[in-house]
């Protein structure tokens, strides 16, 4: 990092504890961190970067299980650095990547533009939506997608539009090298659109899932017409323990960190699951959530 600015290098954090910035409460600590003031300040802080640094973009931490070993590279966080949020036109929306998914459902309810609503069930940022075309409640991300720019880890900005992307359940694929700063979303206008109905979403949601304990959110995606909850609960696998980390009882496809668990703990869950699961039902489930990092 002696390659870096005095002005950079004095706001890069060293060997930072992932377990603090994931909804899992576990991970490893990261070589350097670092939270940009915002686009202009990303790129040029890419631009400074040698060009075999690894970089691992973090939203909120949901949906990411780091290793126990931690992080090799540059951990870059965009929650509290790319938060712009404004009205295009009628049915537009601009949205940066760091902007949390909830946030952007509540303000397309007070403008009265839907369906919107189903990206308050999305634990995260609009950054990570896009990266795995997050979904909730029926809805996905990239379904009212424009365009999203993107930056290089040359600092250098680009504007692109879905057929640049292969985008499927869970899944987004584009041009290597490049991370999604923001996105100009469609939503239809709706005067009907008000904050109940994300309520009675999010009281649905409480009521099924085990909201306020430290999960990821769905740990598999669900395998074509099931579901990856009914697998693992037919299994018998609700409950299943590996130190404080655990298949939850209330909702199969999550795994909770009762308060202890390392990583290593939830990943030997989530084979376990695999495993099992594959056994008794001859599917292979494959996991939403993003693993990274070097073991212990």
């Amino acid at each position: 990092m002696s390659a870096l600015t005095a002005e950079f290098s004095g706001r890069v954090l060293r060997n930072v504890p992932m377990a603090k910035h994931t909804s899992w409460h576990v991970g490893g600590p990261a070589d350097l961190y670092f939270t940009p003031h915002d686009l202009r300040d990303l790129a040029a802080f890419l631009r400074q970067l040698p060009p075999e640094m690894p970089l691992l973009w973090v939203g909120l931490g949901s949906n990411l299980l780091v290793r126990d070993g931690g992080i090799r590279g540059v951990v870059i966080a965009t929650h509290g650095a790319l938060g712009a949020l404004a009205r295009v036109n009628a049915t537009t929306i601009h949205a940066e990547a760091g902007v949390p998914c909830a946030r952007l459902a509540r303000q397309c309810v007070q403008w009265g533009l839907g369906p919107a609503e189903f990206l308050a069930g999305i634990p995260g940022t609009l950054g990570g939506a896009l990266a795995m075309n997050a979904g909730a409640w029926g809805d996905e991300t990239w379904r009212h997608v424009v365009e999203v720019d993107v930056i290089d880890r040359h600092g250098a900005t680009h504007t692109r539009t879905p057929r640049d992307y292969e985008i499927g359940y869970r899944r987004v694929r584009g041009p290597d090298g490049e991370w999604f700063t923001a996105a100009r979303l469609k939503f239809d206008p709706n005067p009907e659109a008000h904050t109940d109905a994300i309520r009675d979403l999010l009281e649905r949601r409480r009521r099924s899932q085990p909201i306020g304990e430290w999960s990821c959110g769905s740990v598999f995606t669900n395998p074509p017409g099931d579901h990856a909850a009914r697998l693992i609960e037919s299994a018998g696998l609700k409950g299943y323990r590996i130190g404080d980390a655990a298949v939850s009882d209330k909702h199969a496809n999550f795994i909770i960190n009762h308060g202890a668990a390392r990583a290593a703990d939830i990943e030997a869950v989530i084979r376990h699951v695999q495993h099992t699961v594959a056994l008794r039902h001859g599917i292979t489930l494959q996991t939403e959530v993003r693993i990274v990092g070097e073991p212990a």
